[in-house]
């Protein structure tokens, strides 16, 4: 488990986050539903080469969840800049998932934020995206918020597990199941979902280009979650390298192949070390 014991006051709410390794920075962008904890196998392997900077996003994991918070894609490249300027960070690596996908391009295209490198997996970067259980739960966040707690949990986990390929071991399932417990976390799991809008990637859809450092986009073979033709189209706009497809990986690649992203890390972006 990944203990995040530093904090950030983003616009007058709490984000948890931390910093540890050795050489240049790094920073880790996780998705939706989880946490920076789905880093815990990753991090501390990076951390022999890079200064890895993880956080939790706005609403998400340790970071403040509140009623009538937004916790959209549309404030999380602004979190993301406002870190940077707080990390004092330029052109550093960047490793993102999912959500974070999406973040890092915003950041890029809408904040100017520049990366050193950005490796991207499974991303939410593509129309369409979104579930069918993503546009009922938009339509009928109040209901999903009040479900009794053992309903909660059952649904939790089934869209939990659906992430992957492999079935998710207990600890994996504990730690990012724990965030959405009780009042706070229950209703603010639904919150996230509610506000899941297509509009924050439409708005950023016709900048993609090549970006003017390398680009690296991994995705894998059985995501159920973004069909890996997504990954094809988003790879050959914003980079100039094939997709890498990872065999036996779904969404969730941080548990089913963790060993493929950082070998995909080791191997490309590296410093130089004499």
């Amino acid at each position: 488990m990944l203990e995040l014991d530093r904090s950030f006051r983003f616009e007058g709410e709490r984000v948890a986050w931390t910093r540890f390794g050795e050489g240049p920075p790094l920073v880790l962008i996780h998705g939706t539903p989880f946490s920076s904890q789905v880093w815990r196998r990753i991090a501390p392997l990076l951390a022999r080469h890079w200064t890895v900077h993880l956080f939790d996003l706005l609403g998400y994991g340790r970071s403040e969840m509140r009623d009538g918070q937004d916790v959209s894609l549309g404030v999380q490249n602004r979190l993301l800049a406002a870190l940077f300027a707080e990390w004092r960070l330029d052109r550093p690596d960047v490793l993102a998932h999912d959500f974070g996908g999406a973040t890092a391009l915003r950041s890029y295209f809408i904040d100017g934020l520049r990366y050193r490198s950005l490796t991207l997996f499974d991303a939410v970067a593509l129309a369409p995206w979104g579930s069918p259980f993503v546009a009922h739960v938009r339509k009928h966040e109040e209901a999903f918020a009040g479900l009794p707690a053992y309903a909660h949990e059952a649904l939790l986990k089934a869209y939990l597990q659906g992430a992957a390929c492999r079935t998710l071991d207990e600890e994996a399932m504990r730690l990012y199941m724990a965030p959405w417990h009780g009042e706070v976390g229950q209703a603010a799991f639904y919150r996230q979902i509610a506000q899941m809008d297509q509009r924050f990637t439409d708005e950023i859809e016709p900048l993609y280009r090549p970006l003017d450092c390398p680009v690296t986009v991994l995705w894998g073979e059985e995501d159920q979650w973004i069909p890996i033709a997504q990954g094809e189209r988003l790879a050959s706009l914003i980079s100039t390298r094939p997709l890498t497809r990872v065999a036996k990986a779904g969404h969730l690649m941080q548990d089913d192949a963790p060993e493929v992203i950082v070998a995909a890390m080791l191997a490309q972006y590296m410093p130089n070390e004499g």
